[in-house]
């Protein structure tokens, strides 16, 4: 049995016992919290290796909840579950800090499944040894999602690290979107891929100070990650 501990937040009652129910039966221990002050009361007592989120919840929202997790703990893997379908909801939470993003009515099966897929990432970075970059004047740490510009340190997300990683070893050459898709979620479907475009517009932004450093969008093909010797 897994000793994997997940912080629910929901505050439908009946959702939020089938969903603790059948995670539990996979073996993860849940300690869910039917509102926000909760969820966070929790989250700073305990340590938790994933956080599931709604975010359409009493006190607290999903939203604030993930900007508070991300000011005290910058690698727990965050997913948001929302009847919200907007775009802007999911860019949002993704900019919050968020890996993922589930449209209810999700299925457990889905659920779990992502929940596998990022603790086998965080387990495995656990694991890899330390790593640095230099990117022009940048200097980035891997393990610790940092990079460091003249002193300034610039927090990523672990989606945004691995993304930046994999752009690095594959620098001056045409990745596929498929490619980054499935390296990074294990899946190419249509979110994933606005989600892909979120992280890309972030990286942009903060690398933007380096004239000799693009990320170019190559129309229905990919991306390449350009670096001027």
């Amino acid at each position: 049995m897994s000793s994997y501990k997940i912080l629910y937040a929901e505050d439908d009652e009946t959702l939020a016992f089938l969903t603790k129910d059948n995670l539990e039966q996979n073996g993860y221990e849940v300690v869910h919290c039917m509102n926000g002050d909760l969820c966070m009361e929790a989250f700073r007592k305990e340590n938790f290796d994933i956080c599931i989120l709604d975010i359409m919840l009493p006190k607290k929202d999903g939203f604030e909840i993930a900007s508070d997790i991300r000011k005290i703990n910058n690698d727990v893997p965050i997913i948001f579950l929302s009847a919200k379908t907007l775009k802007e909801d999911r860019i949002k939470g993704l900019k919050l800090g968020a890996d993922d993003y589930l449209v209810k009515p999700f299925s457990i099966e889905e659920l779990t499944l992502k929940i596998e897929i990022f603790l086998k990432r965080s387990q495995k970075n656990e694991i890899t040894e330390k790593v640095s970059y230099s990117v022009g004047r940048y200097k980035f740490d891997t393990n610790n999602y940092v990079l460091t510009f003249e002193e300034q340190k610039i927090n990523l997300t672990q989606r945004e690290s691995e993304l930046l990683k994999l752009f690095l070893d594959n620098k001056n050459k045409v990745l596929k979107r498929e490619q980054i898709l499935t390296s990074l979620w294990g899946d190419d479907d249509y979110f994933m891929g606005r989600s892909l475009d979120v992280f890309i517009s972030r990286l942009r932004k903060i690398l933007s100070t380096e004239s000799h450093i693009s990320i170019e969008n190559l129309h229905g093909i990919g991306f390449k990650f350009n670096i001027q010797e």
